[in-house]
């Protein structure tokens, strides 16, 4: 950090310590750190089990602000007053010159804290990473609050260009400064993971949530099982609400020999279990698992939804619609049939475009970007309020 930037005191605010937005979170505080912010972490203590205890004990020591975990739930409820309270708290002891929410939650909680008396003037950012963008039930009343905290934000930062998009189509228009810090990876995880000897034809690698398409992707293999020509398998690493309906459907389709179920691992130990990463989403922002794959030199089928086309860039075509196992199960199929040099051409192709644009460095640089024009817009409105009323 050049010795003229003051250190500033940022504040982390999310719900879930899981997934795409947790490491995203992660990366930020890491690096903020790193660099001679002091950094500190908000989340909830009922979610993410030993895995995030591990990864934020490890985190623990570079926090000078510390860690505060407290009970958050995923709905709206009326504990989210409590939660609001204890973040108010936070701040009133942390004076934070940052205060930076993450997701739909942790935004809400970052945010309404504006309309408490007494704490301040930190400025407001707000990361949403899908989550209540998501057209889902309830997502008018989602916009609603959206719209009122709005008035609480200084800063917008965009984890992806569709992000944007969604935002100022459903929310509009804002006071706030809008800047895009897209997710990114670092330069170490540029290696390649070969699949093991005994390698399932294809990979599912995240949560096991309706979002995610699973159930299309088995509706996939049973049509190409059905064909008769190939029987290919799938291992499906990750945990959710849907395992039993998915495990369900595998034994309707008489899959149960073709798809292995591997509970949770982590990603690059993941990839060796199959030679085709598949990412059947029926909604996502901007995923860290189609970058990790493309960094790993995984061959990867994707459905075009969200922020996945901007990781596959010049090969976007590739893409598949999203909910129609017939045209998931012909990419599939044309991945496995490939040409070994053209798959090859192609795998090069995708990881010099996400090294490219997709940097854990530029993120962060970004980031402390888009604090330091709010906070320098927030020391020039007062001179401005003033000459205007002389």
């Amino acid at each position: 950090m050049p010795s003229s930037e003051p250190s500033l005191r940022i504040l982390h605010v999310l719900r879930a310590p899981v997934g795409g937005l947790f490491r995203h979170v992660l990366d930020l505080a890491t690096e903020q750190a790193a660099r001679g912010h002091e950094v500190g972490l908000i989340a909830d203590s009922s979610t993410g089990g030993e895995s995030a205890a591990r990864q934020i004990a490890a985190l623990a020591p570079q926090l000078k602000l510390g860690v505060m975990r407290s009970p958050m739930r995923r709905k709206p409820h009326v504990s989210d007053f409590v939660a609001i309270a204890r973040v108010c708290r936070e701040i009133a002891r942390l004076k934070p010159d940052i205060v930076h929410g993450h997701g739909s939650k942790g935004g809400l909680y970052a945010r309404a804290s504006g309309f408490a008396p007494g704490l301040g003037a930190p400025l407001r950012v707000y990361t949403p990473h899908g989550g209540s963008f998501h057209h889902q039930p309830g997502h008018a009343l989602y916009m609603a609050v959206e719209w009122i905290v709005a008035s609480q934000t200084d800063l917008l930062l965009f984890e992806s260009d569709f992000m944007a998009r969604e935002y100022a189509r459903d929310v509009g228009p804002t006071r706030a400064i809008r800047l895009t810090a897209k997710n990114g990876l670092r330069p170490e995880e540029f290696a390649p993971v070969p699949a093991g000897p005994d390698a399932a034809e294809f990979l599912y690698i995240g949560e096991l949530s309706p979002y995610k398409g699973v159930d299309t992707l088995i509706e996939a293999l049973a049509a190409i099982h059905a064909e008769g020509r190939e029987k290919p398998r799938l291992a499906i690493v990750g945990r959710g609400g849907e395992h039993e309906r998915l495990a369900a459907m595998a034994e309707h389709h008489g899959l149960n020999r073709a798809i292995a179920f591997h509970g949770a691992l982590p990603a690059r130990e993941a990839f060796s279990l199959g030679r085709v990463v598949v990412a059947p989403s029926r909604a996502e922002s901007l995923p860290y698992i189609v970058m990790e794959a493309i960094a790993s030199d995984k061959t990867i089928v994707a459905t075009d939804v969200g922020g996945v086309g901007e990781i596959f860039g010049p090969l976007r075509y590739r893409l598949v619609p999203r909910d129609d196992p017939a045209a998931l199960a012909q990419a599939m199929t044309t991945a496995l049939r490939c040409d070994p040099d053209k798959a090859a051409a192609e795998r090069a192709m995708l990881s010099r475009h996400v090294a490219s644009h997709f940097s854990v460095k530029t993120m962060v640089d970004m980031a402390l970007c888009g604090y330091r024009q709010g906070l320098s817009r927030r020391r020039d409105r007062p001179a401005a309020l003033s000459s205007a009323t002389s």
